[in-house]
């Protein structure tokens, strides 16, 4: 049978109010009732309620993630560096995923505050600004993680888009390509980080006087990749492009298969690369060259500055913390 409080108290010869003063450390008690209550505690056993406690202490060390798909790379990579910190610092993680749902979010939002978590930690290449109102309506600090749309007047941990395109492209021209096109994602394009992309690739080729040529795919699936292919086949096999820079990993590869199937080799004919540094992308033949994106170290400094909001008990900052990428040369681009 499991051990109570009133036992602990009995086999220590104490009131409850000192055993639970021992257990939440919140008042003092002499050495001796100490010992025995911590005796006590050993010979049965007793776990305390950590939701009683948390009443008590304020502290429940539990932080709420809220994602839109566990099954997604991306999210699984962020949560790894989010759940291995907080480990670290001694916090549980409750995770749900609500795969898309907005209202699920909403109602996360509400069993999270229930549960008394500490903060909470969105992961999402979705936007549900109703949920990040609904958090600061119940005064809980929130970092957002949204690799796709651009996050603004909240907490969140990201990379510098346009600076990671242009140094995509620069390594692009330092390798003799000239006729390089950009593959953009049209969706939202006005409230995503898209915008910042083509920025940087449109920057890197201009000062190397070379025009840009932005071509637009309406999704990163097969299908949206057989349209964009459609588009461009004629251009290809003209020779108006040598390489063909793709705003995420998944695109990129099915624009790969793509190619292969018309008789196109990469990177013979055509260079390809990428935006994620996905595992996908050292799967893949030949191996794609990408941008790297430093997901597990996003999530670790994500819940790094949320625990240190908790802990120092100040406000969290609505900034953004901006990571380095990493260009990963591998065989799916050719020198000139």
């Amino acid at each position: 049978m499991t051990s109570t409080i009133k036992d602990v108290a009995k086999m220590a010869d104490v009131s409850i109010s000192t055993v639970s003063r021992v257990i939440n450390d919140s008042k003092p008690v002499s050495p001796e009732a100490r010992r025995r209550v911590l005796h006590a505690i050993e010979v049965l056993d007793y776990k305390p309620n950590e939701v009683a406690r948390s009443l008590v202490t304020k502290k429940s060390n539990l932080i709420g993630v809220i994602v839109n798909d566990i099954g997604n790379t991306y999210v699984a990579q962020v949560l790894r560096g989010v759940e291995e910190i907080g480990r670290m610092f001694n916090y549980d993680i409750l995770l749900s995923s609500s795969y898309g749902d907005l209202d699920v979010e909403m109602k996360f939002a509400n069993l999270f505050s229930q549960k008394q978590v500490e903060g909470i930690i969105l992961i999402s290449d979705i936007l549900n600004e109703r949920l990040m109102f609904k958090l600061d309506e119940l005064m809980i600090p929130y970092v957002v993680i949204n690799r796709f749309y651009n996050i603004e007047d909240a907490a969140t941990v990201t990379i510098n888009n346009k600076n990671a395109t242009y140094k995509m492209t620069q390594y692009l021209i330092d390798e003799g390509h000239e006729k390089i096109g950009y593959v953009a994602l049209r969706k939202d394009m006005d409230r995503t980080n898209e915008t910042y992309k083509i920025k940087g690739y449109k920057e890197a080729m201009r000062q190397c006087n070379l025009k840009p040529h932005v071509i637009y795919s309406e999704g990163l699936g097969r299908e949206d990749a057989l349209d964009v292919m459609e588009d461009i086949l004629d251009d290809v096999k003209d020779g108006k492009y040598t390489a063909l820079f793709c705003t995420q990993d998944i695109l990129a590869i099915h624009i790969m298969n793509e190619l292969s199937d018309q008789g196109i080799r990469v990177p013979e004919d055509v260079s390809v690369c990428g935006f994620g540094g996905t595992s996908l992308s050292e799967i893949v033949r030949p191996t794609l060259t990408t941008v790297k994106e430093p997901f597990y170290d996003i999530g670790a400094v994500a819940i790094r500055k949320l625990l240190k909001s908790v802990e120092e008990k100040e406000e969290l900052k609505k900034d953004t913390v901006f990571l380095p990428v990493e260009i990963l040369k591998r065989n799916s681009v050719r020198s000139l």
